[in-house]
């Protein structure tokens, strides 16, 4: 398929690198000509210097014949803008990311009025993936398919379980469940099991089943399933907002922790369910203080990967909470995945995720069952 892409940023060159390996002709559209240099020194594409939103510019990108066009600028309007005129001089589907929460109330609004195919909030995105997460807080990683009725789980294989030794069909013989253990990660390579496929203790495990299968399954092999009854965040931003509403609306008792006085305020005053907390989530007394040692769960959600590495390290030694963490750089990921930091989210990944998914949505009757599944266990 031909796609433009407006906005060369991580998310943008993130979509780019995984796009040009699916074989599709891509543009980059990008006012910092050293940004377009960087991105084509790395991959095959085409790139044009210029405003997203002038029609001179979309033109000369091809925009009359292209299939998809994904707006990624940091600016929402700037990103709405140039899906709209693409609309206007093209038939091709557009996809904007919009971030203000004075927008997120208004996102059907706006898709059907201005006739965009798919509006990403990436904060949104990931609260929505961390609250999965807390509902399930034995997996290490969960994602759903087609509106929440399949889910694909990814879990560690503990000796506690009693399946470490046995093949993957002795497993569902053994357990009688309506599941499928699509992939196993050991020691840096993943394997697509076979039926004789021996698990060992420390596998990463991921199955796909439905909710109510998938629940069964855990529950026959002793996992604890029950979503977590409270929560302690630190962080107030426009993440740990959106995380608080869904928490609260879940019936999860939040705390969140936030050092600026008039953010803590507002937060305040927009969540009168949530208990606020002035401070520095840094503080180890302060968040022993606020009941670390019992709470169920603990995320992290600070400006700075480092801060969150470290809070969620801490946590890990000091209480049982079922941890996320929030990390921003994705070049690291090698080191991150060799520290226990529990769940690892990374927000700009999970954006360029859900656009991929809509890309690949469109170009299904090309791929294939084995190219989705090599996609979703990370293109390893």
């Amino acid at each position: 398929m031909k796609i433009i892409i407006i906005g060369c940023g991580k998310v943008g060159s993130t979509l780019a690198e995984e796009l040009c390996e699916e074989n599709h002709e891509l543009t980059v559209i990008d006012k910092n000509p050293q940004k377009i240099q960087q991105l084509s020194e790395i991959i095959d594409v085409m790139g044009s210097c210029g405003n997203g939103s002038s029609i001179q510019v979309l033109s000369e990108a091809g925009v009359e014949e292209a299939d998809i066009l994904i707006a990624v600028t940091g600016s929402d309007e700037l990103n709405l803008l140039c899906c709209l005129i693409a609309k206007k001089v093209s038939q091709c589907h557009t996809i904007a990311r919009v971030r203000n929460p004075v927008y997120h109330k208004e996102v059907h609004f706006i898709k059907k009025s201005l006739g965009i195919s798919m509006i990403i909030n990436p904060e949104f995105a990931a609260a929505m993936e961390i609250s999965r997460l807390l509902r399930f807080p034995s997996a290490i990683k969960l994602d759903t398919f087609s509106k929440g009725r399949v889910e694909l789980l990814k879990f560690k294989l503990l000796p506690e379980f009693k399946l470490g030794g046995m093949t993957v069909a002795d497993v569902m013989d053994k357990l009688r469940c309506d599941v499928l253990i699509c992939g196993v990660e050991r020691g840096g390579q993943v394997f697509i099991p076979s039926g004789d496929f021996a698990l060992e203790n420390q596998d990463l495990v991921s199955v796909i089943a439905s909710p109510k299968n998938s629940n069964l399954f855990f529950k026959k092999i002793g996992v604890h399933t029950h979503q977590v009854k409270n929560a302690l965040v630190v962080g107030g931003g426009t993440l740990g907002y959106y995380l608080a509403v869904v928490l609260s609306d879940m019936r999860i008792k939040v705390s969140l922790i936030e050092q600026k006085r008039e953010r803590c305020e507002e937060l305040s005053e927009i969540l009168p369910a949530v208990t606020v907390i002035c401070g520095d989530g840094t503080d180890k007394k302060l968040l022993m203080e606020e009941g670390l040692v019992h709470a169920e769960s603990f995320v992290t959600l600070t400006n700075m990967d480092e801060e969150n590495i470290l809070l969620s390290l801490f946590a890990k030694k000091v209480s049982q909470a079922k941890i996320v963490t929030k990390v921003n750089r994705l070049a690291f990921d090698d080191i991150v995945d060799g520290l226990d930091l529990g769940s690892v989210i990374h927000p700009k990944y999970i954006t360029a995720d859900y656009i991929l998914q809509y890309v690949r949505a469109m170009g299904n009757s090309i791929g294939s069952n084995v190219e989705t599944l090599y996609h979703i266990l990370d293109g390893r």
